[in-house]
């Protein structure tokens, strides 16, 4: 399933090719976000072009809405959103964080109450295996519980001991019902080192077709998230895929590479972007800034994506301004390009010998909300 290619020779950094049943996807890879079966303001088709290989969907949400057997009728999650290429699913693990005022943990699961309508929802170990099982997930995610940062020890440690509980169970559950994807384990264990090697431990015993160090990307600051990786990532097994799940900048992303992450997901490129908000090779920048009122220049100069190619910064300014659809087309079209432009440039670089400069490079100029002219 995964082939590791290429290891850098002054970081942990390395060039991997992951094969499922959907297609081939070349690491380090960045996943666009699909929580409810599309990536927003986007078509597969224009995902294709940007050279997009596997997007995330969320088990939870499309488990809600339209709901699982809708979507096994239509043949699966494939099929049904109209992507021809490998799909993650998350198990709905995150949202055990994100709505943790409208769910009830227990030994056997998660109740939820439906963020949409109220309802009883219930997700345990066997109904996530069975929900990705009929969606067609070609890397499901076991359920795991990911507890709130900062939390004391107590409650990292029995967020841990559950999630191990959860994993074992969803390794047998998708065994008896014949998944045919892969199937990942999630490390959890908070800041806390001997936690993170306990349960990364347990889980390589239990065994698994990859691995993701969970539980970071939840307000914790980036020195303790880059601690984590960096003591968690070696546990895992080399010639297995890793991921960190629900992250993050560009300057972040490079940041993990280097510390022998191979998988990335992260909705800021599209969320931002709706928001007026580019990424590019510098940093952020807002496309409301009166300096752009007349820039004939690309949002981006130098940048081969189509809204770049064809727009200038003058008009993506007037339609966000004007309230158009276009514009958060043409900007989320932009960011996830810069996203998807970078693991290329990544992979060339570890390839080409020269990853630690490129690294250096991107760190020592990257900023957020820089200014090009008057800012107001």
């Amino acid at each position: 399933m995964f082939q590791l290619l290429q290891t850098d020779t002054t970081s942990a950094a390395r060039i991997g090719r992951l094969t499922l049943a959907h297609g081939v996807v070349e690491t380090p890879c960045f996943m666009a976000v699909g929580t409810q079966g599309t990536v927003k303001c986007m078509t597969p088709h224009e995902m294709r072009e940007l050279g997009a290989q596997i997007l995330l969907s969320n088990t939870y949400h499309l488990n809600l809405r339209p709901g699982v057997e809708i979507i096994r009728a239509a043949g699966g999650l494939h099929r049904f959103m109209g992507w021809d290429g490998p799909i993650l699913t998350d198990s709905g693990g995150f949202q055990v964080f994100s709505l943790a005022k409208l769910r009830k943990l227990t030994d056997d699961g998660v109740h939820f109450q439906s963020h949409i309508d109220g309802a009883a929802c219930f997700l345990g170990p066997r109904e996530v295996m069975e929900i990705q099982h009929a969606l067609g997930s070609d890397i499901a995610m076991v359920l795991d519980e990911c507890p709130h940062y900062p939390c004391d020890r107590e409650t990292a440690c029995k967020a841990v001991e559950r999630s191990l509980a959860w994993a074992a169970r969803c390794r047998r559950d998708a065994a008896e019902i014949g998944f045919a994807g892969k199937l990942f384990g999630i490390v959890q264990g908070s800041v806390f080192e001997d936690l993170r090697r306990h349960c990364a431990e347990q889980l390589v015993a239990t065994g698994f077709d990859g691995y993701a160090i969970g539980g970071l990307s939840v307000g914790e600051p980036d020195e303790e998230l880059f601690r984590i990786a960096e003591m968690t990532a070696p546990l895992l097994p080399a010639n297995q895929p890793r991921y960190v799940m629900g992250l993050g900048t560009p300057r972040q992303i490079v940041e993990l590479v280097a510390r022998g992450v191979d998988m990335f997901d992260c909705a800021l490129p599209t969320r931002v972007g709706r928001n007026g908000t580019a990424f590019t090779r510098r940093g952020t920048q807002s496309v409301r800034v009166a300096a752009w009122k007349d820039d004939p220049r690309p949002v981006e100069e130098d940048c081969a994506c189509y809204c770049c190619r064809h727009y200038s910064r003058s008009y993506v300014r007037h339609l966000f301004n004007a309230g158009e659809i276009l514009g958060l087309r043409l900007l989320t079209w932009h960011n996830l390009h810069v996203y998807l432009q970078l693991m290329r440039d990544v992979r060339s670089a570890i390839a080409a010998g020269s990853f630690e400069s490129f690294r250096s490079e991107l760190v020592a100029n990257y900023r957020v909300n820089y200014s090009e002219g008057k800012e107001t």
